[in-house]
């Protein structure tokens, strides 16, 4: 006998309040680096409108967009490789870890930590601003991670209503959660109009970007999509960057503090990233060791851009 009416879903709302509910402590965290965002964002209202960015946000832009080609230009070679193998992937999303550790020391946090000196006139005050930032970073991360439904290659969905999400959207939404923080940090670091911040920082980015645009492509086409619709889809993803970019000067181009804040907050949520997915994702298939020399590799290249482009 059919019943006579069948469970409504629940709405994203109701999702959401369970997730809440489950996961109290995140909730919170996650409304508070929220709050932070907007007040940054309010901060710097004044200075954009009155046209004292415009530097920034043209070479904040402009680094977001060589984020967004270099993803591109990454996935093409998905078009006619049938697949390659793990141990490669493995050894790709290490390199990328190691770049992104390292963009995250040398052209986020040790810039942090020179501006809230100088700020502040304290090296510890100066410190803990960027120390704030970080938390933030990662309670905005941890947060979006728990709320958003997404999925990962290698791993189970997981978030906030991911059984009504198709795969092919779950990995999408992955990828936008990678790729944000790393848009973020682009326009973070050029919310100065500072070259020697941003430009190493760009340049690493875009470099890990190409094998991340290859990996991302190729995790599509397994989920089913046509080789030219992974390639766009994966190309697209790239999109974030340039979005995040634009975010990221508005965090870092308010009040003084928030400069070395929205440094700290950058560089916390490319860790969080690196920590809670990318090197999780290298170990799953018993690739360590050339994963981990992939991650060193990353680093090392990074400390020698950040050098030479510095």
């Amino acid at each position: 006998m059919e019943l006579a009416h069948q469970e409504q879903p629940l709405s994203w709302r109701a999702t959401w309040a369970i997730q809440a509910h489950e996961h109290p402590y995140a909730a919170l965290g996650l409304a508070v680096a929220l709050a932070a965002v907007v007040l940054l964002l309010v901060s710097s209202i004044w200075r954009v409108a009155a046209g004292e960015a415009d530097a920034a946000l043209r070479l904040g832009f402009l680094g977001g967009v060589a984020g967004f080609a270099a993803t591109a230009l990454g996935a093409l070679p998905a078009l006619f490789l049938r697949g390659i193998s793990s141990r490669t992937e493995d050894t790709m999303l290490g390199l990328a870890a190691g770049m992104m550790l390292a963009a995250s020391s040398f052209s986020l946090i040790l810039p942090g930590l020179a501006a809230g000196e100088q700020i502040t006139g304290s090296t510890p005050i100066g410190a803990l601003t960027v120390v704030a930032g970080l938390g933030l970073g990662v309670l905005l991360m941890l947060g979006l991670d728990l709320f958003t439904p997404h999925e990962h290659e290698h791993g189970g969905p997981c978030g906030a209503g991911c059984g009504r999400v198709s795969r092919v959207w779950l990995f999408v939404f992955a990828i936008a959660l990678h790729n944000l923080p790393e848009g973020m940090a682009i326009g973070v670091s050029f919310a100065q109009g500072d070259l020697n911040v941003g430009l190493p920082l760009t340049t690493a980015i875009a470099i890990q970007d190409i094998p991340e645009g290859l990996a991302v492509a190729m995790a599509l086409k397994a989920a089913g999509l046509t080789p030219a619709r992974a390639v766009m889809a994966a190309a697209l993803s790239g999109l974030m960057e340039p979005i995040g970019a634009l975010l990221g000067i508005g965090l870092a181009s308010g009040l003084a503090l928030a400069y070395p804040i929205g440094l700290g907050l950058a560089a916390g949520a490319m860790i969080f990233v690196v920590s809670h997915e990318v090197i999780p994702e290298t170990h799953r298939n018993g690739h360590q060791t050339p994963a981990t020399i992939g991650l060193m590799s990353g680093f090392a290249v990074m400390m020698v851009l950040d050098t030479t482009l510095g």
